[in-house]
Protein backbone atom coordinates (compact mmCIF):
# COMPACT_ATOMS: atom_id res chain seq x y z
CA UNK A 1 0.00 0.00 0.00
CA UNK A 2 1.56 3.27 -1.13
CA UNK A 3 -0.94 5.58 0.61
CA UNK A 4 0.16 7.62 3.62
CA UNK A 5 -2.83 9.79 4.61
CA UNK A 6 -6.23 8.15 4.80
CA UNK A 7 -9.77 9.07 5.83
CA UNK A 8 -12.18 6.68 7.56
CA UNK A 9 -15.82 7.76 7.65
CA UNK A 10 -17.56 6.05 10.53
CA UNK A 11 -14.16 5.46 12.08
CA UNK A 12 -15.47 5.60 15.65
CA UNK A 13 -17.86 2.73 14.99
CA UNK A 14 -17.42 -0.99 15.49
CA UNK A 15 -15.42 -2.03 12.41
CA UNK A 16 -14.16 1.49 11.70
CA UNK A 17 -12.40 1.85 15.05
CA UNK A 18 -10.59 -1.48 14.60
CA UNK A 19 -9.53 -0.41 11.11
CA UNK A 20 -8.33 2.96 12.42
CA UNK A 21 -6.30 1.28 15.15
CA UNK A 22 -4.69 -1.09 12.64
CA UNK A 23 -3.78 1.70 10.19
CA UNK A 24 -2.38 3.96 12.94
CA UNK A 25 -0.18 1.10 14.17
CA UNK A 26 1.00 0.52 10.59
CA UNK A 27 2.18 4.14 10.44
CA UNK A 28 -0.54 5.74 8.31
CA UNK A 29 -1.75 9.28 9.00
CA UNK A 30 -5.39 8.61 9.82
CA UNK A 31 -8.35 10.98 9.88
CA UNK A 32 -11.48 9.56 11.53
CA UNK A 33 -14.69 11.31 10.49
CA UNK A 34 -17.75 10.43 12.56
CA UNK A 35 -20.88 12.12 13.91
CA UNK A 36 -20.96 9.70 16.89
CA UNK A 37 -24.60 8.76 16.25
CA UNK A 38 -23.74 5.07 16.43
CA UNK A 39 -19.97 5.31 16.84
CA UNK A 40 -18.48 6.01 20.26
CA UNK A 41 -15.61 8.23 21.32
CA UNK A 42 -14.54 5.52 23.76
CA UNK A 43 -13.77 3.28 20.77
CA UNK A 44 -10.96 5.60 19.69
CA UNK A 45 -9.95 7.29 22.97
CA UNK A 46 -6.72 5.29 23.04
CA UNK A 47 -5.75 6.78 19.66
CA UNK A 48 -6.38 10.46 20.38
CA UNK A 49 -2.85 11.17 21.63
CA UNK A 50 -1.16 9.47 18.67
CA UNK A 51 0.63 11.93 16.39
CA UNK A 52 -0.65 10.24 13.25
CA UNK A 53 -4.32 10.28 14.29
CA UNK A 54 -6.96 13.01 14.02
CA UNK A 55 -10.64 12.91 14.89
CA UNK A 56 -13.24 15.12 13.21
CA UNK A 57 -16.77 15.14 14.58
CA UNK A 58 -19.05 15.91 11.65
CA UNK A 59 -22.07 14.47 9.84
CA UNK A 60 -21.90 13.38 6.20
CA UNK A 61 -25.36 14.84 5.79
CA UNK A 62 -23.74 18.26 6.36
CA UNK A 63 -20.10 17.78 5.30
CA UNK A 64 -18.78 21.30 5.85
CA UNK A 65 -15.17 20.39 6.64
CA UNK A 66 -14.93 17.27 4.49
CA UNK A 67 -13.59 18.98 1.33
CA UNK A 68 -10.69 20.45 3.30
CA UNK A 69 -9.86 17.06 4.84
CA UNK A 70 -9.88 15.44 1.40
CA UNK A 71 -7.11 17.79 0.30
CA UNK A 72 -4.76 15.66 2.40
CA UNK A 73 -6.06 12.18 1.55
CA UNK A 74 -5.64 9.86 -1.42
CA UNK A 75 -7.45 6.93 0.18
CA UNK A 76 -10.94 6.93 1.74
CA UNK A 77 -12.56 4.10 3.69
CA UNK A 78 -16.32 4.71 3.72
CA UNK A 79 -17.84 2.85 6.66
CA UNK A 80 -20.26 5.51 7.92
CA UNK A 81 -23.76 3.97 7.87
CA UNK A 82 -26.68 2.84 9.94
CA UNK A 83 -25.97 -0.89 10.33
CA UNK A 84 -29.33 -1.98 11.78
CA UNK A 85 -31.04 -4.23 9.22
CA UNK A 86 -34.07 -4.72 11.46
CA UNK A 87 -34.68 -0.96 11.89
CA UNK A 88 -34.66 -0.45 8.12
CA UNK A 89 -38.01 -2.28 7.82
CA UNK A 90 -39.76 -0.01 10.34
CA UNK A 91 -38.05 3.30 9.51
CA UNK A 92 -36.72 3.28 5.92
CA UNK A 93 -36.09 7.04 6.01
CA UNK A 94 -33.21 6.56 8.45
CA UNK A 95 -31.41 4.20 6.08
CA UNK A 96 -32.13 6.37 3.06
CA UNK A 97 -30.58 9.41 4.74
CA UNK A 98 -27.76 7.88 6.79
CA UNK A 99 -26.65 5.36 4.17
CA UNK A 100 -27.59 6.53 0.67
CA UNK A 101 -27.65 10.34 0.98
CA UNK A 102 -24.46 10.32 3.04
CA UNK A 103 -22.75 8.20 0.37
CA UNK A 104 -23.90 10.57 -2.36
CA UNK A 105 -22.55 13.56 -0.39
CA UNK A 106 -19.18 11.86 -0.01
CA UNK A 107 -19.04 11.01 -3.72
CA UNK A 108 -19.84 14.61 -4.64
CA UNK A 109 -16.94 15.78 -2.49
CA UNK A 110 -14.66 13.26 -4.18
CA UNK A 111 -15.81 14.43 -7.60
CA UNK A 112 -15.24 18.10 -6.84
CA UNK A 113 -11.86 17.66 -5.14
CA UNK A 114 -10.50 15.12 -7.62
CA UNK A 115 -7.54 14.09 -5.42
CA UNK A 116 -8.68 10.78 -3.93
CA UNK A 117 -7.26 7.82 -5.81
CA UNK A 118 -9.12 4.96 -4.12
CA UNK A 119 -12.45 4.57 -2.29
CA UNK A 120 -13.16 1.56 -0.08
CA UNK A 121 -16.82 0.84 0.70
CA UNK A 122 -18.25 -1.66 3.18
CA UNK A 123 -21.43 -3.08 1.70
CA UNK A 124 -23.51 -6.00 2.93
CA UNK A 125 -24.40 -9.59 2.13
CA UNK A 126 -28.05 -8.56 2.51
CA UNK A 127 -28.11 -7.15 -1.04
CA UNK A 128 -28.08 -10.70 -2.43
CA UNK A 129 -31.48 -11.43 -0.91
CA UNK A 130 -32.48 -15.10 -0.94
CA UNK A 131 -29.65 -16.32 -3.16
CA UNK A 132 -28.15 -19.72 -3.92
CA UNK A 133 -25.41 -20.56 -1.45
CA UNK A 134 -22.52 -20.23 -1.23
CA UNK A 135 -23.13 -16.96 -3.06
CA UNK A 136 -20.38 -15.60 -5.36
CA UNK A 137 -19.86 -11.93 -6.17
CA UNK A 138 -21.15 -12.48 -9.72
CA UNK A 139 -24.51 -13.82 -8.54
CA UNK A 140 -27.54 -12.31 -10.27
CA UNK A 141 -30.11 -11.00 -10.18
CA UNK A 142 -29.51 -9.08 -6.98
CA UNK A 143 -32.88 -9.06 -5.20
CA UNK A 144 -32.54 -7.66 -1.67
CA UNK A 145 -35.54 -8.33 0.56
CA UNK A 146 -34.70 -5.67 3.17
CA UNK A 147 -34.53 -1.88 2.88
CA UNK A 148 -31.00 -2.12 4.27
CA UNK A 149 -29.95 -4.43 1.43
CA UNK A 150 -31.68 -2.27 -1.18
CA UNK A 151 -29.94 0.88 0.06
CA UNK A 152 -26.54 -0.85 0.12
CA UNK A 153 -27.14 -1.95 -3.48
CA UNK A 154 -28.06 1.62 -4.43
CA UNK A 155 -24.85 2.84 -2.80
CA UNK A 156 -22.84 0.32 -4.82
CA UNK A 157 -24.45 1.47 -8.07
CA UNK A 158 -23.71 5.12 -7.26
CA UNK A 159 -20.11 4.32 -6.37
CA UNK A 160 -19.65 2.34 -9.57
CA UNK A 161 -20.97 5.21 -11.72
CA UNK A 162 -18.87 7.87 -9.97
CA UNK A 163 -15.78 5.66 -10.15
CA UNK A 164 -16.10 5.13 -13.88
CA UNK A 165 -16.81 8.78 -14.59
CA UNK A 166 -14.48 10.69 -12.29
CA UNK A 167 -11.12 9.00 -12.33
CA UNK A 168 -10.72 7.10 -9.06
CA UNK A 169 -10.82 3.40 -8.18
CA UNK A 170 -13.18 1.63 -5.79
CA UNK A 171 -13.17 -1.60 -3.84
CA UNK A 172 -16.48 -2.84 -2.44
CA UNK A 173 -16.66 -5.40 0.36
CA UNK A 174 -19.89 -7.31 0.91
CA UNK A 175 -19.74 -8.30 4.55
CA UNK A 176 -21.27 -11.25 6.37
CA UNK A 177 -22.15 -10.85 10.07
CA UNK A 178 -19.12 -9.30 11.74
CA UNK A 179 -18.74 -9.88 15.50
CA UNK A 180 -16.26 -8.93 18.19
CA UNK A 181 -15.20 -6.18 20.61
CA UNK A 182 -17.00 -2.80 20.35
CA UNK A 183 -20.01 -4.22 18.55
CA UNK A 184 -23.24 -2.77 19.94
CA UNK A 185 -25.83 -4.63 17.85
CA UNK A 186 -26.51 -8.07 16.42
CA UNK A 187 -27.57 -11.45 17.77
CA UNK A 188 -24.64 -11.99 20.16
CA UNK A 189 -25.13 -8.60 21.84
CA UNK A 190 -28.90 -9.18 21.92
CA UNK A 191 -28.53 -12.55 23.65
CA UNK A 192 -26.04 -11.31 26.25
CA UNK A 193 -28.32 -8.39 27.11
CA UNK A 194 -31.40 -10.60 27.45
CA UNK A 195 -29.64 -13.20 29.58
CA UNK A 196 -28.24 -10.53 31.87
CA UNK A 197 -31.82 -9.45 32.55
CA UNK A 198 -33.29 -12.96 32.76
CA UNK A 199 -30.78 -15.84 33.07
CA UNK A 200 -33.53 -18.44 33.05
CA UNK A 201 -35.19 -17.71 29.70
CA UNK A 202 -33.99 -16.47 26.31
CA UNK A 203 -36.28 -15.06 23.64
CA UNK A 204 -35.04 -15.91 20.15
CA UNK A 205 -36.43 -13.93 17.24
CA UNK A 206 -37.67 -16.22 14.47
CA UNK A 207 -37.75 -20.01 14.61
CA UNK A 208 -34.05 -20.29 15.55
CA UNK A 209 -33.09 -22.11 12.39
CA UNK A 210 -31.86 -19.06 10.51
CA UNK A 211 -28.35 -19.97 9.31
CA UNK A 212 -25.72 -17.24 8.91
CA UNK A 213 -21.98 -16.79 8.47
CA UNK A 214 -20.12 -15.02 11.31
CA UNK A 215 -16.66 -13.44 11.00
CA UNK A 216 -14.47 -12.03 13.76
CA UNK A 217 -13.70 -8.33 13.36
CA UNK A 218 -9.90 -8.80 13.18
CA UNK A 219 -10.38 -11.12 10.20
CA UNK A 220 -12.64 -8.53 8.59
CA UNK A 221 -10.06 -5.73 8.92
CA UNK A 222 -7.33 -7.98 7.52
CA UNK A 223 -9.57 -8.84 4.56
CA UNK A 224 -10.16 -5.15 3.82
CA UNK A 225 -6.43 -4.42 3.82
CA UNK A 226 -5.60 -7.52 1.77
CA UNK A 227 -8.04 -6.50 -0.95
CA UNK A 228 -6.58 -3.00 -0.97
CA UNK A 229 -3.38 -4.43 -2.42
CA UNK A 230 -5.30 -5.03 -5.67
CA UNK A 231 -6.39 -1.38 -6.07
CA UNK A 232 -3.91 -0.55 -8.80
CA UNK A 233 -4.62 -3.69 -10.83
CA UNK A 234 -7.39 -4.45 -13.31
CA UNK A 235 -10.92 -3.10 -13.10
CA UNK A 236 -11.68 0.32 -11.67
CA UNK A 237 -14.39 -1.26 -9.49
CA UNK A 238 -13.69 -4.48 -7.60
CA UNK A 239 -16.10 -6.45 -5.41
CA UNK A 240 -15.14 -8.95 -2.71
CA UNK A 241 -17.26 -11.09 -0.41
CA UNK A 242 -16.00 -11.12 3.18
CA UNK A 243 -17.15 -13.89 5.51
CA UNK A 244 -16.27 -17.24 7.03
CA UNK A 245 -16.15 -20.61 5.30
CA UNK A 246 -19.17 -21.91 7.17
CA UNK A 247 -22.48 -20.99 8.81
CA UNK A 248 -24.30 -21.78 12.07
CA UNK A 249 -27.92 -21.39 13.06
CA UNK A 250 -29.27 -18.98 15.67
CA UNK A 251 -30.05 -21.78 18.15
CA UNK A 252 -26.37 -22.73 18.05
CA UNK A 253 -25.42 -19.10 18.72
CA UNK A 254 -27.79 -19.14 21.70
CA UNK A 255 -26.20 -22.32 23.08
CA UNK A 256 -22.70 -20.82 22.74
CA UNK A 257 -23.72 -17.67 24.60
CA UNK A 258 -25.41 -19.65 27.37
CA UNK A 259 -22.37 -21.90 27.73
CA UNK A 260 -19.90 -18.99 27.85
CA UNK A 261 -22.04 -17.21 30.45
CA UNK A 262 -21.95 -20.35 32.60
CA UNK A 263 -25.72 -20.67 32.73
CA UNK A 264 -27.73 -23.86 33.15
CA UNK A 265 -31.24 -24.95 32.22
CA UNK A 266 -32.01 -21.84 30.17
CA UNK A 267 -35.35 -22.14 28.40
CA UNK A 268 -35.21 -21.07 24.76
CA UNK A 269 -38.34 -19.32 23.50
CA UNK A 270 -38.31 -18.82 19.70
CA UNK A 271 -40.93 -16.28 18.69
CA UNK A 272 -41.77 -18.17 15.52
CA UNK A 273 -40.92 -15.08 13.54
CA UNK A 274 -42.44 -13.85 10.30
CA UNK A 275 -42.62 -15.15 6.75
CA UNK A 276 -41.42 -18.68 7.39
CA UNK A 277 -39.48 -18.26 10.61
CA UNK A 278 -37.49 -15.11 9.89
CA UNK A 279 -36.48 -12.94 12.81
CA UNK A 280 -38.05 -9.83 11.28
CA UNK A 281 -39.36 -8.48 7.99
CA UNK A 282 -36.45 -8.52 5.53
CA UNK A 283 -34.36 -11.05 7.47
CA UNK A 284 -32.44 -13.33 5.08
CA UNK A 285 -32.89 -16.78 6.59
CA UNK A 286 -29.97 -18.58 4.95
CA UNK A 287 -26.70 -16.79 4.15
CA UNK A 288 -23.26 -18.10 3.21
CA UNK A 289 -20.89 -16.17 0.97
CA UNK A 290 -18.44 -17.65 -1.51
CA UNK A 291 -15.13 -16.13 -0.36
CA UNK A 292 -12.87 -17.90 -2.88
CA UNK A 293 -12.11 -14.63 -4.72
CA UNK A 294 -10.57 -13.01 -1.66
CA UNK A 295 -8.83 -16.24 -0.67
CA UNK A 296 -7.22 -16.36 -4.12
CA UNK A 297 -5.24 -13.20 -3.30
CA UNK A 298 -3.91 -14.51 -0.01
CA UNK A 299 -6.55 -13.90 2.66
CA UNK A 300 -8.38 -16.51 4.69
CA UNK A 301 -10.38 -16.30 7.93
CA UNK A 302 -8.56 -17.29 11.09
CA UNK A 303 -11.74 -18.41 12.84
CA UNK A 304 -14.85 -20.27 11.77
CA UNK A 305 -18.33 -19.01 12.67
CA UNK A 306 -18.53 -20.92 15.95
CA UNK A 307 -15.15 -19.67 17.17
CA UNK A 308 -15.89 -16.09 16.09
CA UNK A 309 -19.16 -16.10 18.05
CA UNK A 310 -17.46 -17.67 21.07
CA UNK A 311 -14.65 -15.07 21.10
CA UNK A 312 -17.14 -12.22 20.72
CA UNK A 313 -19.24 -13.61 23.57
CA UNK A 314 -16.22 -13.94 25.89
CA UNK A 315 -15.35 -10.30 25.31
CA UNK A 316 -18.91 -9.09 25.86
CA UNK A 317 -19.30 -11.01 29.10
CA UNK A 318 -16.11 -9.47 30.46
CA UNK A 319 -16.53 -5.91 29.21
CA UNK A 320 -20.14 -5.21 28.26
CA UNK A 321 -22.40 -3.48 30.79
CA UNK A 322 -26.18 -3.44 30.40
Amino acid sequence: MSFSKVLITGGAGFIGSHLAEKLVNLGFDVYVYDNLSSGKLENINHLLDRKNFRFVKEDLLQPKNLPKILNDCELVFHLAANPEVKISSTNPEIHFQQNLVSTYNLLECLRKKGKVKTLIFTSSSTLYGEADIPTPEEYSPLNPISIHGAVKLACEVLISAYTRNYGFKSIIYRLANIVGPRSCHGVVVDFVKKLRKNPEELEILGDGFQKKSYLYVDDCVNAILQGLNTASNGDNVKVFNVGSNDQIDVLTVAKIVVEEMGLKNVKFKPTGGVNGGRGWIGDVKNMLLDISKLKSIGWKPTYNSEKAVRLATKFLIKNFKV
